[in-house]
C-alpha cells in the first residue's frame, strides 16, 4: 500500500530565519517564501507535500499582537483537515510567548504545531536556519507505531531539543541552543536521529474536534518586584486601567515583602477583583507558598500560586481565560488547573 506523502504547511510570521541579504544594499530583507524550494534544496529530499502563507508585510517577531496570534490559529484551522502538521517560522523574541498562546487558543489540539526560527538568516553560509526547518517539517511529519501524529500539541524546535510550548523560555540572545524548558523535560533529542521522548509528549484524555478560541483579552500585565520598590509605583501599577489580570514575579519561592504597605496594597486589588497569580522569577523551580513566612503573606491574601508555570504562560493563559468571559473566580480556578500541560499541579 501506497501512502500518500505528509502535507506540512508553513506560516511564516517574520523573523530572522525568513531573511537574505539583498545583493545590491548587502543589507537582510525578507526572502518571498514562494522560492522556499530554491533557497532551501534539501526539502526536495523530503519527498513531502508542503504549502506556505506568510505574512504580508512579515513581521519583527517584538511586533508580535493579539491580532497576529488569531491569524496563525486561523491558518490552522482552515488547514486543520487538510494537513497532517504545521511549522509556523517565527521571530525568537516573542517566540515563547506566541507558542503558550497557541497553546491555549487551539482546544483538542491533536497535530503538531512546530514553531521554529534561527539566530541567523536562512541565506547565511553557517546558518543554523536550515537545519531548524528541515528537522521542524520531519517531526511535523511524524507519526508513531500506531499511525498517529507523533507530536500532537504546540512546541518550539530550537537546534537540540524540541521543547513543550507553554513550557519554554528564550534563554541566550546569541546561542543557537536559545530556548529551554527548566521545569518540564525535552519532548525530543535531535541528533544524528531525533528521540522522541514519548513519555512526555502531551496527550489529550478525550478525541474531539478542533476549537479555536480567538478571544484573548489584553488587560493585563507584569509586575516585577525588585528592592527598593515603593508604594506609590505598586499602587500606581496595580490601579492601571481596566487591568483584570496581574502576573507578580516574586523573588525565590514565590516570596516578597510582608510590610503593611505592600500587603495592604495587594489586599486592595484583590479586593477589586484584580486575579493576581505569583510566579517566581527564577529560571528554574516553583512557587512554594508554604516554605517562608513572606510567601504564605501573598497565599493569605488571595494571591493564586502559579506553581512551576512560565511568566510567558501565565500571562497568556490570563488573556486566553479572561478572553473567554470567564468571572475573575473561575479564572482563579483555571490558574490553578494544568489545562494543556503548562504547568505542574
Amino acid at each position: 500500500m501506497i501512502q500518500n506523502k505528509p502535507k506540512i504547511l508553513l506560516i511564516y510570521t517574520g523573523g530572522t530565519i525568513g531573511m537574505i541579504e539583498n545583493p545590491e544594499t548587502k543589507g537582510l530583507q525578507p526572502f518571498d517564501f514562494t522560492h522556499l524550494i530554491d533557497n532551501v534544496p534539501k526539502l526536495k529530499m523530503l519527498d513531502y507535500d508542503i504549502r506556505n502563507i506568510q505574512f504580508d508585510p512579515p513581521i519583527d517577531s517584538s511586533n508580535m499582537s493579539i491580532e497576529h496570534w488569531c491569524d496563525i490559529a486561523h491558518a490552522i484551522e482552515e488547514g486543520n483537515d487538510t494537513f497532517d502538521g504545521f511549522v509556523v517560522l517565527h521571530g525568537t523574541d516573542t517566540m515563547a510567548f506566541t507558542a503558550s498562546a497557541l497553546s491555549f487558543m487551539l482546544e483538542n489540539l491533536q497535530k503538531p504545531v512546530i514553531i521554529t526560527g534561527s539566530q541567523l538568516p536562512i541565506g547565511e553560509v553557517r546558518t543554523d536556519g536550515e537545519e531548524n526547518l528541515i528537522t521542524a517539517i520531519q517531526i511535523a511529519a511524524a507519526r508513531n507505531k500506531s499511525g498517529e501524529p507523533m507530536v500532537q500539541e504546540v512546541a518550539i524546535l530550537f537546534e537540540n531539543y524540541l521543547w513543550r510550548g507553554n513550557r519554554s523560555t528564550k534563554m541566550s540572545a546569541n546561542n543557537f541552543n536559545a530556548f529551554k524548558s527548566n521545569n518540564y523535560p525535552s519532548l525530543a533529542k535531535i541528533g544524528l536521529d531525533i528521540q522522541y521522548h514519548e513519555e512526555s509528549l502531551f496527550r489529550t484524555v478525550t478525541k474531539r474536534p478542533l476549537q479555536v478560541h480567538y478571544g484573548m483579552d489584553p488587560n493585563v500585565l507584569f509586575i516585577d518586584l525588585f528592592p527598593g520598590i515603593t508604594e506609590s509605583t505598586l499602587r500606581h501599577m496595580l490601579n492601571t486601567p481596566n487591568v483584570k489580570g496581574i502576573v507578580l514575579r516574586t523573588y525565590g519561592a514565590g516570596n516578597a515583602p510582608t510590610s503593611a504597605w505592600f500587603t495592604d496594597a495587594i489586599s486592595d486589588a484583590l479586593n477589586r477583583g484584580i486575579v493576581i497569580v505569583n510566579v517566581t522569577q527564577c529560571v528554574n523551580g516553583a512557587v512554594d507558598c508554604s516554605l517562608y513566612d513572606t510567601g504564605n503573606t501573598l497565599s493569605r491574601a488571595g494571591v493564586i500560586s502559579g506553581h512551576d508555570i512560565t511568566s510567558e504562560a501565565a500571562i497568556t493563559k490570563l488573556m486566553h481565560l479572561f478572553g473567554m468571559g470567564l468571572p475573575a473566580s473561575s479564572v482563579k480556578k483555571y490558574m490553578e488547573y494544568s489545562i494543556c500541560g503548562e504547568t505542574t499541579i
